[in-house]
């Protein structure tokens, strides 16, 4: 390995809420186990980087500015330790990395170059190419459906949505139905329905998965439950949840947290893609150059035509 000490690498930096910068910063120097990548796409997450944008994110171990965000990365293994000497090469997924000297890491994947532990490097298909980003979010739907049984009502057809009914076919489970309030997101659908909440009369439901990271969503969804239904909080909610205790009691809802996906997960996401039960594609709607991140990340949040935005640094 050469001499890394000192070694920077230019970084999204989210300063301060709806303040980002692009600077260069330095970064921790590689370990025997490390390995030193060169990030081609990171993705903008919808929910927890949209809460770190706007200043919502509930406060939590590591919480604070200035931050590098992002746990959606791809690219080339370009060095490593002397542990990692075999992985130089690798396409590989990044979760994610804490290696910068005057940033937290929180989540620390979006930059041209990252020092990370090999462990933390998933090698992927290079064939996937920018559509490899979508990894974490994929191996979130599949955690929730890990936890729970398969869904029969899927609300929301953002990413996340699309993600969950995709890996729940995949898996071997009949098609689910689908909410969306956005005309202009009901398109897409992949062997499922989509409808909108008040096309949709049924009640008796057995397994809702909430997508939507609507706070006062509990109420309506507890009443389309079948008795000891239920509801799956798949989403991230800045807002608190609450419902009212009668309509629960009479359906005996069960209401279970989904959290994020753990590294099983992700081995389990990638069987399903190089079998070719999951398919990726279709979800990334935009890519913009990372020095377009000012433009990009109001975007990714804000307009309801983009689905998911992703980051190109191969340029910078």
């Amino acid at each position: 390995m050469g001499d890394y000490a000192g070694m920077e690498s230019l970084a999204l930096i989210m300063e301060a809420p709806e303040r980002l910068s692009l600077r260069s910063l330095v970064l921790d120097a590689p370990g025997d186990a490390d390995v030193v990548v060169e990030i081609h796409w990171s993705g903008i997450s919808t929910g927890t980087e949209k809460l770190l944008y706007t200043g919502k994110m509930p406060m939590f171990p590591g919480m604070g500015y200035p931050l590098v965000p992002g746990y959606e990365s791809v690219g080339r293994i370009v060095d490593a330790g002397r542990a990692a000497r075999c992985r130089i090469g690798d396409w590989v997924f990044v979760p994610g990395a804490s290696c910068f000297r005057d940033a937290r890491g929180l989540f620390g994947g979006s930059a041209r170059r990252l020092v990370i532990p090999s462990a933390r490097a998933l090698r992927i298909d290079e064939s996937l190419r920018v559509d490899g980003v979508l990894f974490a979010l994929a191996a979130t739907a599949l955690h929730a459906l890990a936890g729970g049984t398969a869904p029969d009502l899927i609300v929301g057809h953002g990413v996340l949505g699309r993600l969950l009914a995709r890996i729940a076919i995949a898996r071997g489970a009949p098609a689910p139905t689908v909410w969306e309030t956005d005309s202009g997101r009901m398109a897409g659908a992949r062997g499922y329905a989509v409808m909108a909440p008040n096309a949709d009369s049924r009640r008796d439901y057995r397994s809702i998965y909430d997508a939507s990271g609507d706070a006062d969503i509990l109420d309506s969804l507890i009443t389309r439950l079948a008795r000891g239904g239920e509801i799956t909080l798949a989403g991230f909610y800045a807002g608190r949840l609450g419902f009212a205790f009668p309509a629960a009691f009479r359906a005996e809802a069960r209401i279970r947290a989904a959290a994020e996906w753990a590294p099983e997960d992700l081995g389990e996401t990638r069987a399903l893609i190089e079998s070719g039960a999951l398919d990726l594609t279709g979800l990334i709607t935009d890519v913009r150059p990372a020095r377009e991140a000012h433009e990009a990340y109001p975007a990714a949040f804000f307009n309801r035509d983009c689905l998911k935005m992703v980051l190109d640094w191969s340029d910078c």
